[in-house]
């Protein structure tokens, strides 16, 4: 370590030189480093979308999960109002819409949902999951719900294709489909349980594989396939650990992560070995998973007992959660602070009577715009546009 009584003053011709000790020298080119990427990215509010429930006082539309499609033009949202609604983005994105107000401080706000949404499927049951199915154009979407049933629906007849009953009414926290096998999908619910299906094995789909992660039953939070490296799929326990296996020998995991303080609420692959995992502990971690070690940790935001969202935009390096603050939280891949915050902090205590951001999703598009979208407990759906300065 460097002692910093060991700088050394020089003064030659007049001008005094100052010998920083190299552990200073590094921060301080970190932090202008670090500075240098918050003010590299232009983040700007385009499009908000109100729920009607949140403009007459009624219940309101907790919007629990977005999901944009695998060509990135369309958007789908679920949440406690058993509804599926799914978005033209082209259209959520533009400035000007028909049907749009300005208000007071100049956001662009759409009367209601029903205006923006190009159409909505009705639901059996509250939703806590939506995925889309790998493939270019594809329009088969599956959902999990809170009665713990996975469903898929044909998006062109809007109408449920397959159902699946297998977790004893416990609720399903997550799905997700391979991408080596998009027919293969895997749900995670409160019944401790991971499982691997297939549709096309009879109306309930055969399990080809379950999982129980903890001994002791703690509920699997998340499920996500690795895009980027064959039959590799993550698992995020209420245990606070994450679980990677090989979807050929499913008997033990290939690897734990163990880090986070509380339960693991989502999990995202940023390339073949790198994982971005959320906790309700409030931080945000990057794993080497192959050396099951911690890169990096990303605090700012408030999470202590809700999901919050997570998303995590490829080709820019860029993380986005929401926040029990009410607030959005972009982090650069490369930096533990955020960069870019939406959204005022409360007065006073932080917690729901202020609402929460509920879900993120970015569009999955070019390295130098993007659109981020953001869903709250009061319904409200924001569009983010984002530039590289």
């Amino acid at each position: 370590m460097t002692d910093i009584s060991s700088s050394i003053h020089q003064e030659q011709e007049g001008v005094i030189e100052i010998q920083v000790p190299q552990g200073e020298e590094e921060k301080e080119k970190e932090d202008q480093e670090e500075e240098k990427a918050t003010c590299e990215w232009d983040f700007h509010l385009s499009t908000v979308i109100s729920s009607c429930n949140s403009i007459n006082g009624s219940v309101c539309d907790i919007l629990g999960v977005l999901e944009f499609d695998p060509c990135g033009n369309f958007l789908a949202s679920g949440g406690i109002a058993r509804k599926i609604r799914i978005y033209d983005v082209n259209s959520l994105s533009q400035e000007e819409r028909e049907g749009e107000r300005r208000t007071s401080t100049g956001e662009h706000v759409a009367l209601d949902h029903g205006n923006a949404c190009n159409y909505y499927i009705c639901t059996p049951a509250k939703l806590s999951s939506l995925k889309w199915k790998p493939g270019l154009g594809s329009r088969v979407l599956g959902s999990g719900d809170y009665d713990g049933v996975v469903m898929e629906y044909d998006l062109e007849k809007k109408m449920p294709v397959f159902e699946r009953d297998e977790h004893g009414g416990r609720r399903v926290w997550s799905i997700d489909y391979c991408h080596s096998d998009p027919i293969l999908g895997a749900s995670g619910a409160d019944d401790g349980t991971m499982q691997m299906w297939d549709p096309r094995c009879g109306d309930d789909g055969k399990c080809l594989a379950m999982v129980q992660p903890c001994k002791q039953y703690s509920p699997v939070c998340c499920v996500e396939f690795n895009p980027f490296r064959g039959p590799i799929v993550a698992v995020g326990c209420a245990d606070r650990k994450v679980y990677t296996y090989d979807m050929r020998k499913m008997m033990d995991p290939l690897i734990v992560l163990d880090g986070h303080q509380k339960a693991v609420t989502y999990i995202r692959f940023l390339d073949e070995r790198t994982v971005i995992s959320s906790s309700v502990d409030g931080c945000l971690k990057m794993w080497d998973a192959e050396d099951q070690r911690v890169i990096r940790t990303y605090k700012g935001h408030n999470n202590s007992r809700r999901f919050v969202g997570l998303s995590v935009w490829r080709p820019g390096g860029l993380i986005c959660c929401g926040s029990e603050s009410n607030q959005v939280f972009v982090y650069d891949k490369r930096w533990g602070e955020p960069i870019w915050v939406y959204g005022r902090e409360p007065m006073g205590l932080i917690g729901h009577d202020h609402g929460f951001i509920s879900s993120v999703c970015w569009q999955q598009k070019e390295e130098n715009r993007c659109t981020l979208m953001a869903g709250d407990s009061d319904g409200v759906l924001r569009v983010f546009s984002g530039n590289r300065r």
